[in-house]
């Protein structure tokens, strides 16, 4: 059994964490030594996230992102855990539909707005009020490229990805100087979540990267992981492009 890291002290919510980029940002906080709260919509899924990150220092709360309920009681249960929320990971997404914006569904894109920018304004709120207002932190949310470039067939995805990097500055600006908001905006990553863009062509979409591979998981959740520490100290309302080059090539 692998021995855990001595306990750094402090703690970190992370939503949509039971799989892909949310797991891969907790088992790189978790392998620091600190406390996490992992969130997501299916209880089995979040329950098996918590035993292999560890039940020692990991709880999950289940529930939709969007519900304004789960997320105080996402904040309560992980003051009450830890006594603290030094860190907030706004990982939470969805994108369930693929089409052209002039003939989409004004209802889903309601909807995908509710989840992937609404929600990190919430838990950005509610975290505020536990505990950063007083003592300070770090938040970072997890946007997208698409959010900076035309993205054919998921533009309500970017639409709701572009805002994130808004939101992002808006309140690094306001929740300066005690709570520092980043943004990082990968590219394709190798989840669940992404399989569409990659699956059985994953050679042919990886050619399209400089880098020679698309994303994996801990390629985020490292990068978080700096963002939301003291090494990061003198960084706020940034965006940070984790792209394996891919703007390399359509700047070329």
């Amino acid at each position: 059994m692998t021995q855990l890291p001595q306990e750094s002290g402090r703690a970190a919510l992370i939503t949509g964490a039971s799989r892909g980029i949310g797991y891969g940002i907790a088992e790189a906080l978790v392998a620091r030594g600190d406390r996490v709260c992992i969130t997501g919509r299916n209880e089995e899924a979040l329950k098996a996230a918590v035993e292999k990150l560890g039940a020692d220092r990991v709880i999950g709360v289940a529930g939709k992102a969007h519900d304004e309920a789960h997320q105080a009681i996402a904040v309560e249960r992980a003051m009450e855990a830890f006594g603290r929320i030094d860190y907030l990971a706004n990982n939470a997404g969805t994108n369930p539909v693929y089409g052209l914006l002039a003939d989409i569904d004004l209802g889903v894109v309601r909807k995908v707005y509710e989840t992937n920018v609404i929600s990190a304004l919430g838990f950005a709120q509610q975290t505020w009020k536990a505990w950063q207002k007083e003592n300070g932190g770090a938040i970072v949310n997890i946007a997208s490229v698409t959010g900076l470039a035309p993205s054919p067939f998921i533009a309500a995805y970017g639409m709701s990805k572009a805002a994130m990097v808004n939101l992002t500055v808006q309140l690094a600006a306001e929740m300066a100087p005690s709570v520092r908001v980043n943004s990082i905006a990968p590219a394709v990553v190798k989840t669940k979540f992404a399989a569409a863009l990659y699956e059985g062509r994953e050679e042919e979409a990886a050619a399209a990267y400089p880098m020679g591979r698309l994303g994996i998981p801990e390629d985020i959740g490292a990068a978080a992981a700096f963002l939301l520490s003291e090494q990061a100290g003198w960084i706020t309302g940034q965006n940070l492009v984790i792209d394996g080059g891919l703007f390399l090539k359509a700047g070329g």
